[in-house]
């Protein structure tokens, strides 16, 4: 979100800290007085129409329909410290090898006063945050973590690569360690114990009740933000002030929440760092993955270099970088789709259609078409077409798979199917975000 556009989105005295908030070393003494009624009622429009419903069953648009008065009430609430978080519900949502990630459902009035804390959060923060982080910020996502990667390869600073990835990140940020971060930006105790009720919350998993002693919910609004805040102590400013003066060569540092890389000039400092960043780390609570934190030779291959692809590859956020001659012979940097991300995509697809394969033609089509979309409007960068397709051919296969057994009366042939894709098409493998300028 442009500069311009959230100032028009807040309130004037919100707009007095964002300015305070420019001087890193301004420490806020009241700031609790920030959330009232206009402040609720702009975090309630935020929230998604479509907002899975926590414990209690409450929709937005339920909460919605007396709105004033439910504002005003959870003010009332708020201002006599009488507010309390209820239970978050707790579903999982699949992921490869028959692993799921817990995901934490607040509900809307918990959504509300979390969205109100974060509007202040991002605000007091935002001018802190270093340009190469780049998770969970206005203005900025993934593609432009992975251009400015593609940038920074292509000027041939990175020939060594520290692929890093925390273990359960969210579910391991030690909460104390977190407020007393908190406390050296804040020191308002009205604030920092609302922070605290939604930090210190119950998980309510199918019948199962308890209270888990670390880390914020996955899925909570205010959640992104803390995530934010800890790395920035624990990583950002550690990497800037005592690991880059320290390095024989340079090195540069692309994150975006919990996943990112560090490319080094020189093998040494990459040893070097893997060595110690894990120490630094586990200070906090926090363990890098054994198998998916490492550090790999991605030096630009020589120009008469036969090798097919050169010497090394990396993941970062869903794409493996990897080495390739461009049309004038050059070596270049691109990225494609993780195998594992295609193939954990195509198998979700089918999954969908094998249990929605008795509903209506046009139901399905819609529904894939979203999902497709989805897809295609992430991983559709310049350079990774041949994916693309790879995703569009699978998915077209596994929907005439399951709609071919409706019935055991009637076969869908492939003529006929299609037919149905000409009155029901998928979405056609195409480059949708351009990375870098192609050459002319």
């Amino acid at each position: 979100m442009p500069a311009t556009s959230m100032a028009e989105s807040m309130s004037p005295e919100l707009l007095k800290v964002m300015e305070r908030a420019k001087d890193p070393k301004f420490v806020f003494l009241s700031l609790a007085h920030l959330i009232d009624e206009a402040a609720l009622a702009r975090a309630f429009h935020r929230i998604r129409k479509d907002a899975a419903v926590g414990v209690d069953g409450i929709t937005k648009e339920q909460y919605g329909q007396e709105l004033e008065s439910h504002v005003h009430d959870l003010y009332q609430r708020l201002r006599t410290m009488r507010w309390r978080h209820q239970p978050i519900r707790r579903v999982h949502i699949p992921k490869e090898k028959g692993k799921s990630r817990p995901i934490g459902i607040s509900s809307v009035e918990d959504k509300i006063v979390q969205e109100a804390l974060r509007e202040i959060l991002d605000t007091l923060y935002e001018p802190l945050f270093r340009d190469f982080s780049y998770g969970f910020r206005k203005g900025r996502g993934a593609h432009d973590a992975l251009r400015a990667l593609n940038q920074m390869l292509c000027r041939g600073k990175g020939m060594w690569i520290l692929e890093l990835d925390v273990q359960s990140y969210f579910d391991s940020i030690d909460r104390a360690m977190l407020l007393e971060m908190l406390r050296e930006r804040v020191v308002d105790g009205s604030l920092l114990r609302l922070i605290g009720k939604c930090l210190h919350v119950g998980v309510l998993d199918g019948e199962e009740y308890f209270e888990p002693g670390g880390g914020t919910a996955q899925g909570s609004v205010l959640s992104p933000v803390l995530g934010n805040i800890y790395l920035h102590h624990v990583l950002d400013v550690w990497f800037e002030r005592d690991v880059v003066p320290r390095l024989r060569g340079k090195a540069h540092l692309i994150r975006y929440a919990d996943d990112g890389v560090i490319a080094f000039e020189c093998e040494d400092d990459a040893r070097r760092v893997m060595g110690v960043i894990a120490k630094r780390f586990e200070r906090y609570g926090l363990k890098l993955h054994p198998e998916k934190t490492r550090v790999v030779r991605f030096e630009r291959p020589r120009r008469d270099d036969s090798a097919g692809k050169g010497p090394g590859t990396f993941d970062f956020l869903g794409f493996t970088f990897y080495w390739r001659r461009s049309r004038r012979g050059a070596w270049v940097p691109r990225l494609k789709t993780r195998k594992a991300r295609c193939r954990r995509f195509i198998m979700a697809v089918a999954e969908w259609c094998r249990r929605h394969r008795h509903d209506d033609v046009k139901e399905q089509h819609a529904a894939l078409t979203r999902r497709i979309a989805g897809h295609f409007n992430y991983f559709g960068v310049n350079g990774n077409l041949p994916a693309l397709r790879h995703v569009a051919t699978a998915c077209r296969v596994v929907w005439h798979k399951w709609l071919n057994r409706r019935s055991q009366r009637s076969r869908l042939n492939w003529t006929r199917f299609g037919d149905l894709l000409r009155s029901f098409p998928l979405p056609k493998a195409q480059i949708r975000v351009q990375l870098w300028q192609p050459a002319s």
